[in-house]
This record gives C-alpha cells, sequence and structure tokens, in this order.
C-alpha cells in the first residue's frame, strides 16, 4: 500500500490543503522530506487517521476533537492509495483506490461515501480502509519523536481487536510505549536460531548485517544458541537503544502482519516518523536513514525532519524510487461447456464423496445411448431438458441449494437423495446398476460402494435405521472392485453382517486396500474379525496412509470398547481414528471423560463432528451441557493433547467456547488462548471481539 495524495479541510494547523506523494513516470519516491513544525506534525497525523480505518481511530489515546481549526465543523480527509494485488485488492481490480473519513465536532469518525465526496475522481473506486478487526491489511507505522518500551509488559498473542493501532499511537501520545526489545528479541531468536524457521531467519540475518555495518554493533552473539539478550541489550550505549528500539518495533510489526509471507521484510507499506532527528545524534541519523532504507526496500516513508538533519540526508536515498502498483490481469472466466442437444444433467449437491447414486445414474442411461453430463461449477445451464439432483445432507445450506435449483428448472428437474427424502430409493433398475466411475475421473484407482447396506442398531440421531434398516449384502467384491484394488467401502455396519469374516478374509486374501469411510463398529470385533483387520491394508480416503477408522458417540460401553480395542492389539505407533459426535446429548463432563478415555488408548486420535439433525429426527438435547464445575472441565479439557489431528479438536473448543459465550455472558480465556495457540494467532483479537457481541446478545 502507498499514500498517492491526501487532501483535507478544517485541520487544525494546516487548514484545507492537499498532500501530494512525488510521482514520475510511474514511480513514487520512497522518501518524502517534510520541513520540520507543527503543521508537519499535523500533516503526518492525518495521513494516519484516513489509513488507520474508522474502525481504529477512536481507539486511539487522543482526543480527536482538538485537530479540528473549527469545532462546529467535520474534520474531512480524503485520500487515494495504491494497492498490491493480492492482498489489498483483488487481481484484476484497478491498483488505485480512494477513501475518507470524517471527524465530527463530538470526536465521532465516520466513512465519507462517494457520493460525499468533493475531491477524488468520480470514476475512483472508493470504500472503507481496514474494514473488520483484521491484523494484516493496509499496513501503516507510525512514530513520534519519544519512543519508550514496554518492558516487561508487551503482548504477542493478539487478543487486543485493536492491536493495529499500537502500530502508530506515538504519533499522537507521548506516553505511547513501542515493542519491548529484549523480549521481541528472545521471540525472534527462538523462531530463527532455535527453530530455522525461515522468514525469521531471513529477517534476523538482515537486521544484524545492518546493524553491523551500519552502526557498529557486535551482532554476533545473536546467533548463539544461550545468547542472553539482555545482557546484550544493556551492553548498548544510550543512543544505540534509542535507534535500534524503532527498528526492532517496526520489524516486529512487519512480521506480525506477515505471517504467511517468506520475505516478510519486502513488504510494502507507509512508515510515517515525527522527528526521528531527536533521538538519532547528527552523525548517525544519515548511517541510520541506510539501515531504514535497507531494512525495508518496499515501503513508503513520509518523514518530517529538522532543517540540519534534512539537509545532511544522503542523497543517493533520497533519489531512490518504488514502483506503483500495476494493474493485473484477471483470469479469463472458463468457457461454459454446454451439454450435448437431449443430454442429461447431473447435479451433485453437496457430496463430500464421489456420488454413487449418480455414478448409477449415468451407468444406466449411457446403457440406453443417451449423453450424460455431470455438472461442474456452473449448475444453472439453460436449454437443458433433464436434470437429476443427488442431495446427501440435510442442512441449511443444502436446502437453500435445492431451492435454487428447483427455481430455475422447475418440472425438468428431480431431486432425492438423504438431505430431501429418507425413504426414496432408486428403482431396482437403477440401484442393480453397476457405478459409472468415469464420472469421477478424481477416483483415478480407487472403487467405492457397498458391499452390505442397514444396521441392527436403532440411534435416534441416525438416517440408516430409517433409510436402510436391518444389515443385508447388496453387492459382492467383483462387482463393486471392477479391477481395482483400491476400496471406499461406504457400509453402515459391515460387522455386524453375519459373513462379515468372510468379506474381510477374501479383502485380505485379494490384498485390497480398504477405507472404511463410515467407520468400523469396535463393540462387534471379535477374535477372527481383530485378527483379519489387523492384516488387511486399512487406510484414509486417499489411501495415502494406513489408519483405522471407529467412532464412540456416548460413554456408553466404555468398558467393551477397551477390551475390544486392546484385543485388536493397536500400540503407539498405529493411526485409530475415532469419530466423535458432539452438541447431541451429552454433557461438558461426558464429553471431557470421553477424550480423556480415548487420549488413554496407545495411537488413538478423534475427529470430532458437530451433529446435525435429520429430517424428521430428534433436535439435540444441551439444556443441562454445562453444570457448576463447567469451568473445571474446560482446563481439563485443554490439558488433553492428541498425538495427531488436533486441528479437528479446534473445531469442538471453537464451538464449546461460543456456548460458554452465549451460557455465561464471559470468555473463557483459557479456552481461547487454546484455539489460537498454534493456527491464526493474528485472528484471536478479531474472534475476542465476534465472541463478545454474543455475549450482549
Amino acid at each position: 500500500m502507498f499514500l498517492l495524495n491526501m487532501f483535507f479541510e478544517n485541520a487544525k494547523k494546516n487548514g484545507s490543503g492537499k498532500f501530494q506523494a512525488h510521482i514520475d513516470h510511474g514511480k513514487l519516491r520512497k522518501w518524502t522530506i517534510l520541513r520540520s513544525g507543527k503543521d508537519s506534525q499535523e500533516l503526518l497525523q492525518l495521513i494516519a487517521l484516513g489509513c488507520g480505518g474508522v474502525s481504529f481511530v477512536p481507539q486511539l489515546p487522543s482526543d480527536l476533537s482538538h485537530l479540528l481549526r473549527n469545532r462546529t465543523r467535520p474534520l474531512r480527509i480524503e485520500f487515494m492509495l495504491g494497492c498490491h494485488a493480492p492482498g489489498e485488492c483483488d487481481i484484476g481490480q484497478h491498483p488505485t483506490l480512494g477513501s475518507g473519513v470524517q471527524v465530527d465536532p463530538d470526536g465521532s469518525v465516520r466513512h465519507i461515501r462517494k457520493k460525499d465526496s468533493r475531491h477524488l475522481p468520480s470514476k475512483l473506486r472508493i470504500r472503507k480502509p481496514a474494514m473488520g478487526t483484521g491484523n494484516l491489511h493496509y499496513f501503516l507505522l507510525g512514530y513520534g519523536p519519544q519512543l519508550s518500551p514496554r518492558n516487561d509488559v508487551d503482548v504477542y498473542d493478539f487478543s487486543d481487536p485493536f492491536h493495529r493501532i499500537v502500530r502508530f499511537h506515538s504519533l499522537f501520545s507521548p506516553h505511547a510505549r513501542v515493542t519491548d526489545p529484549v523480549l521481541f528479541l528472545e521471540k525472534l531468536h527462538y523462531k530463527a536460531v532455535l527453530k530455522s524457521r525461515f522468514p525469521a531467519k531471513l529477517s534476523m540475518r538482515r537486521l544484524r548485517h545492518l546493524l553491523q555495518e551500519h552502526l557498529a554493533i557486535d551482532t554476533m552473539p545473536w546467533i548463539e544458541k544461550g545468547c542472553d539478550f539482555e545482557k546484550e541489550w544493556n551492553v548498548l550505549r544510550p543512543w544505540q537503544q534509542r535507534v535500534v528500539l524503532p527498528l526492532l518495533d517496526a520489524l516486529r510489526h512487519v512480521m506480525d502482519a506477515s505471517p504467511k509471507i517468506g520475505k516478510p521484510l519486502d513488504k510494502s507499506g507507509i512508515v510515517l516518523m515525527n522527528r526521528p532527528d531527536r533521538f538519532c545524534p547528527p552523525t548517525v541519523s544519515p548511517r541510520w536513514i541506510g539501515v531504514l532504507d535497507r531494512l525495508f526496500p518496499n515501503m513508503q516513508f513520509i518523514v518530517n525532519l529538522a532543517e540540519k538533519a534534512a539537509s545532511d540526508f544522503p542523497v543517493p536515498i533520497r533519489r531512490k524510487r518504488l514502483q506503483l502498483p500495476l494493474p493485473t490481469k484477471q483470469k479469463q472466466p472458463m468457457r461454459r461447456c454446454r451439454p450435448p442437444r437431449g443430454a442429461i444433467l447431473l447435479v451433485d449437491v453437496d457430496s463430500r464423496l464421489p456420488n454413487l447414486a449418480l455414478m448409477k445414474l449415468s451407468s444406466y442411461f449411457k446403457k440406453q445411448g443417451k449423453r450424460v453430463v455431470i455438472a461442474g461449477k456452473d449448475w444453472f445451464i439453460k436449454g437443458v431438458k433433464t436434470v437429476y439432483a443427488s442431495c446427501v445432507f440435510f442442512t441449511p445450506q443444502s436446502r437453500n441449494k435445492v431451492t435454487k435449483l428447483r427455481d430455475f428448472y422447475g418440472k425438468r428437474i428431480d431431486v432425492a437423495g438423504s438431505g430431501v427424502d429418507l425413504k426414496r430409493r432408486l428403482p431396482e433398475e437403477i440401484e442393480n446398476a453397476t457405478a459409472d466411475f468415469g464420472l469421477y475421473p478424481e477416483l483415478k484407482d480407487r472403487a467405492i460402494g457397498f458391499l452390505t447396506r442397514g444396521c441392527p442398531f436403532e440411534c435416534p440421531f441416525c438416517i440408516v435405521p430409517i433409510k436402510e434398516g436391518k444389515t443385508r449384502q447388496v453387492s459382492d467384491l467383483d462387482e463393486l472392485l471392477q479391477g481395482r484394488h483400491k476400496l471406499i467401502l461406504l457400509d453402515d455396519n459391515i460387522l455386524s453382517h453375519p459373513k462379515a469374516a468372510e468379506f474381510l478374509e477374501e479383502m485380505v486374501r485379494r490384498d485390497i486396500q480398504v477405507n472404511f469411510n463410515q467407520t468400523l463398529d469396535i463393540r462387534l470385533v471379535n477374535k477372527k474379525n481383530a485378527r483379519l483387520l489387523r492384516q488387511l491394508r486399512c487406510s484414509n480416503v486417499r489411501f495415502s496412509r494406513h489408519v483405522y477408522h471407529f467412532s464412540m458417540n456416548s460413554l456408553r460401553d466404555m468398558e467393551l470398547i477397551r477390551r475390544k480395542y486392546h484385543q485388536l492389539g493397536f500400540g503407539n505407533s498405529d493411526n485409530v481414528e475415532f469419530i466423535c459426535m458432539y452438541g447431541y446429548n451429552t454433557t461438558l463432563a461426558e464429553d471431557v471423560r470421553r477424550f480423556c478415555f480415548l487420549r488413554a488408548l496407545p495411537g488413538a486420535y478423534v475427529f470430532v463432528q458437530c451433529y446435525k439433525p435429520i429430517p424428521g429426527g430428534p433436535h439435540p438435547d444441551l439444556s443441562d451441557f454445562f453444570d457448576d464445575d463447567a469451568d473445571k472441565h474446560i482446563d481439563e479439557l485443554i490439558k488433553i493433547v492428541f498425538p495427531q489431528n488436533m486441528k479437528s479438536m479446534e473445531k469442538y473448543y471453537r464451538w464449546l467456547s461460543k456456548s460458554y459465550a452465549q451460557t455465561f455472558g464471559k470468555l473463557h480465556e483459557g479456552l481461547v488462548d487454546t484455539i489460537f495457540r498454534y493456527n491464526y494467532r493474528h485472528r484471536k483479537g478479531r474472534y475476542i471481539s465476534s465472541l463478545a457481541r454474543l455475549r450482549k446478545m
């Protein structure tokens, strides 16, 4: 992001006027030097107000009304930014956008809409800057002439949704604090030296080299594994500490804003500095400018300097230019491939796997000599006369898709599946057809289908008792495999069939890799099929690793599951996944007991699934989910760490965190910390802000 120009009205020192960045032949002057004075200081503040965003500006530690010349009129700021794609603007969009903010006499801040703009070109794209509470976009730093570190009180967990405004606090308040240098260097050292993470290594290397070359600071100890950074900081001279402090703060914020960028210091953005010559000795100032320039090669600097410091500013650096963001070409949309005249269109509404019903429909119609086409990204094609759609899940999203399909195709479409009607089945002649694997080329060498259907148990949350009934054989391995040796088996409860051992024995004899996609019922394991299952190559759905799939949706039969698990002889080197449903009728205490139980089984881990009501099925009963020891249970829960798949557990943590906030009107801080311990740390503030809104409802 670069600032191209800015218009302002009713500013205390500057009145009404314009700031124009120097642009020549598509290049922007990297360093803009302002003459020293209160008006230049205010100009930097106006830039920060504009680019800071309406969500953040009211949180600044300053009374904004003091910036108004006439206290009965608002302060207006309109500006143009050059944005880089992707990230700051979408690919294909023009890289220049405009925006504006208005500070009313009462101190409130609001966005200037396009129709109210007075200075921006009429055809310019206008939008709010820095919408939401994110930490990444619209990167702007600002520094006042007095900087003090946050000694021992710095926070790195992004729990403050307005964390980003600390980047320019010191422009508005002499009491604002910047990064604790010792704590930051320790964290950078941990990532760069101890963990050898590429972005941190690169940043540490560049920082060390520049400090040693320009400021004669010995940074060799910084790469030693046992470096004592408190000692290293204290041996620096006071002037060295003063000039290094803003460098470390800027480096910290650049890295905060670039969690997925390999070279964070090459990020573009705006850096505002008010009188840095006050903390930088005159003889050091040119060299310090050189460090800044090379540390952040793509930053736009706007600096307010005293006359002497401005005259000593290095001429080669003053002449540097930055390439303005160029328009990017939008990817050409794929041409719509209309099905041949008279073809039958198949629509897969929501399947997470290749849809077996559509594969059987395809095979049936192709044998009749008809053309069959499966819809890609474009479901709505004019001119199609016959459409069959399959909907697997009874969710609001799936029902909404079905409604749109019916509205578009009318009587030409036939929609069925578990998400629409549990009792409707394919006609017998189609059900018995061989699946057309060519409908889903992504299957490659994998087969998919049922050996058996049905289950002897009648779990109220399950569609199988209603849709399939009792267990029965519906196919054989030759029909399913069609010459393949990898099988995604969709059976509801294959171990409940009397011939289960025969099926397993044949799979072992033919060396078939099997993914038991709907899980196995571990309660039905016996000595014989336990031996066969251990011989069988059970795999995940991609057949990229060896894994067993079971389920455990309550505490019922817990001791039986323990005995059967040990009968299977699993150890720590095995991968045994238990599907665990939540949000149906268990309590928090029961969920914690279930997870503790599974964690104690060698090789076991969980994959959590939230209960979704089936058509005509029971609604969840969570009236007693929390008890008086809810905090104690959550404290115990977050200590349970599985050797793998903790990303799945995060789904449960988020659901629990939301339920806790709605029930008790507060956040469980330990649970929130756990959610963001490893992933998406920069989103923590936004998440806390969203839960805060829930608490008020």
